[in-house]
């Protein structure tokens, strides 16, 4: 686990994720474009009209041209870590999973490689937790363009089986709007079964993406509005006589849950993207645990006790030296050791109390051997290194 942790502060998963995205739709688009790039010169010297330049592609290349542009334009978004871009691209390879083993029924390389990064998104669906107004509106603008595309190529490529026959760009996108609006003039009408069921698919896409880029960015917009109400108006008035731990830690979390059940009043203050590891209720101050400004923000003034609890020995002693500096003067400070051989080093910053975890456990450990009986009455001294007892029998 701390090999995954150490592999993680290096590279992000968000980030490989998005790199296998954006690989799945690589491998999309390369046969085509390896095609284009062969045949390019005979194109543009041969080609005289629309309908000619794309009929040289066969007739399931545009899908597959749009699929393969939408999973790396997904790819870009992803590194965001936007809710929404996660949710539309595991709707997408859930699509190419299902089409390519139930309707082509073929299980190729690529079928299995889109699996595995439907199971990545789905373990990993904690991490993309952002809903920012700025990327959920990046995202319904270039969905639109991305639908208007591929709108007009389709338009294009079977332009001579709808009454009139469409033959230029303007006329192209003229039937792209009307049918993602779903106006539907009935001045351009398809005559065939793939014209029509084309149709269908502009206008169940139009309406689709109309309808998520409107809720996203509306709720967004009230989700950032009630909390910045709850928080700016309730949540700092009961940052009083309560509870800071610092950081993610098992212990953490564990020490929260008991601190919560027994009716005390806890912020959490961790790294950003952390606070999905807490219930939704938990008062969470995200930000770079050791600076004086988070601490300020999470109340250390008004603070009982402020606990770090990293998995970081340094961190821990840095949380300490900005407790110091911004805490109340009845605030006390604890500090966990996860080395026992920095328990020296630790005790320099001078926090009110120390627990080191592997003591507890090798005395707890000697006592059993010696036949002594580990009860309820087990002095808290053996707990805790108590900084202040330390420079008394000094």
């Amino acid at each position: 686990m701390k090999i995954l942790k150490k592999i993680e502060r290096l590279i992000p998963v968000t980030f490989i994720i998005a790199l296998m995205v954006a690989h799945n739709g690589y491998l999309i688009l390369s046969p085509i474009l390896w095609q284009l790039w062969q045949h390019s010169h005979d194109l543009l010297n041969s080609v005289t009209s629309w309908h000619e330049a794309m009929g040289f592609l066969d007739t399931m290349d545009i899908p597959r041209l749009m699929i393969g542009v939408v999973l790396i334009f997904m790819a870009v978004i992803l590194l965001l870590r936007t809710r929404i871009a996660w949710f539309f691209s595991l709707v997408l390879f859930s699509c190419i999973i299902v089409v390519d083993i139930f309707i082509f029924k073929q299980v190729t390389a690529l079928v299995w490689y889109s699996l595995v990064t439907v199971v990545a998104l789905i373990i990993f669906w904690r991490r993309f937790d952002h809903h920012s107004l700025g990327s959920t509106s990046f995202f319904a603008v270039a969905s639109m363009a991305s639908l208007i595309v591929y709108s007009m190529l389709g338009t294009l490529y079977i332009g001579e089986q709808f009454t009139p026959k469409i033959t230029d760009l303007p006329t192209a996108f003229y039937f792209a709007i009307v049918c993602m609006s779903t106006v539907g003039f009935g001045d351009i009408i398809p005559h065939t079964t793939l014209a029509r069921m084309f149709t269908l698919t502009v206008i169940i896409f139009g309406i689709t993406i109309f309808a998520a880029s409107v809720a996203s960015i509306a709720g967004t917009l009230i989700s950032q509005n009630l909390q910045h109400i709850m928080k700016g108006r309730f949540s700092h008035m009961t940052r009083k006589n309560h509870y800071i731990i610092v950081g993610i830690s098992s212990l953490a979390q564990n020490v929260y849950k008991g601190l919560t059940e027994s009716g005390g009043n806890v912020t959490i203050v961790c790294e950003q993207g952390n606070k999905q590891l807490f219930p939704d209720h938990a008062d969470v101050v995200e930000g770079d645990p050791s600076s004086v400004a988070t601490l300020t923000l999470a109340g250390a003034e008004k603070a009982k006790y402020i606990v770090a609890l990293t998995e970081s020995d340094a961190v821990n002693a840095f949380i300490i030296l900005a407790a110091k500096e911004v805490g109340g003067e009845e605030t006390k400070t604890i500090t966990l050791v996860n080395e026992s051989q920095n328990m020296s080093k630790i005790k320099r910053v001078k926090p009110d109390a120390v627990l080191s975890l592997q003591l507890l456990g090798s005395e707890l450990l000697v006592r059993s051997l010696n036949g002594e009986v580990i009860n309820r009455d087990l002095n808290l001294d053996t707990f805790f290194s108590h900084e202040q007892e330390d420079s008394k029998g000094q």
